[in-house]
């Protein structure tokens, strides 16, 4: 085990180390964080994609990493995993959870609630709101030009974030925050990430298009067909790989 200060050694995804980058997600935080708090670092990080479905995350560690009390930790623990993000399994451990067909449909029906709700209630779009919106899809064209797919998905879900971020509603943001941490856990599942994101490139930015012409209604109903498509195909997608 590390000593305290030390940051521990490379155990990472595809040769990264990710107890490295949430040491320096916990920088962001105030020393003091609350179980909340690091249970918001270890969601972002499965957001981001650094730990995939079945990745261990040792107790020890992470104690050292995030500098905070064993029963801090563990209340985040059980906050992620109240969250379907996180499962505890008998004498091995915390992991990332694994996501089935039934854990994916349920997801984008509570998806399709959220956003086309949101998409449907505007009246007006915020101009930074907007410019964040212009800003996701401009990033997900550019990493869609240099083949960096994970990078487009990453794009993708901030997209989503600050689409319902539009709504001004605390509440919905980190509800929205949550799903999409296990919309991350659902993409690793899939073999070829192209494969699932090369399309919404185009449509995400179809759909700002709209919003910026106030066109909310139509918006929210190409957003219902966007996210019946995303399922469809996902599902599809897991099958085959599983095949």
């Amino acid at each position: 085990m590390a000593r305290l200060g030390e940051t521990p050694g490379p155990i990472g995804v595809h040769g990264t180390s990710w107890l490295q980058t949430v040491a320096g997600d916990i920088r962001l935080v105030d020393r003091s964080s609350t179980a909340e708090r690091v249970a918001d670092v270890l969601r972002r990080r499965i957001t981001e994609g650094d730990l995939p479905p079945r990745t261990h995350l040792p107790e020890e560690q992470l104690i050292v990493v995030l500098r905070v009390s064993r029963n801090t930790l563990r209340e985040a623990f059980r906050l992620l995993s109240h969250e379907g993000l996180l499962v505890h399994e008998m004498h091995r451990g915390v992991f990332v959870r694994e996501l089935d067909e039934a854990d994916l449909v349920d997801l984008y029906r509570l998806r399709r609630t959220v956003e086309c709700d949101v998409v449907r209630s505007l009246s007006h779009v915020d101009p930074d709101g907007l410019r964040r919106l212009y800003d996701d899809v401009a990033e997900g064209e550019a990493a869609s030009g240099r083949g960096d797919w994970v990078a487009v998905g990453t794009a993708n879900m901030q997209f989503h974030r600050d689409l319902v971020a539009l709504a001004g509603s605390p509440r919905t943001d980190q509800l929205a925050e949550r799903l999409l941490a296990e919309m991350r856990l659902a993409f690793h599942t899939v073999a070829s990430p192209q494969r699932l994101h090369e399309t919404y490139v185009g449509r995400n930015r179809a759909l700002l298009d709209l919003l910026t012409a106030g066109e909310f209604e139509q918006a929210a109903t190409q957003l219902e067909e966007y996210l019946r498509d995303s399922l469809a195909e996902l599902l599809d997608a897991m099958r085959g790989d599983a095949a």
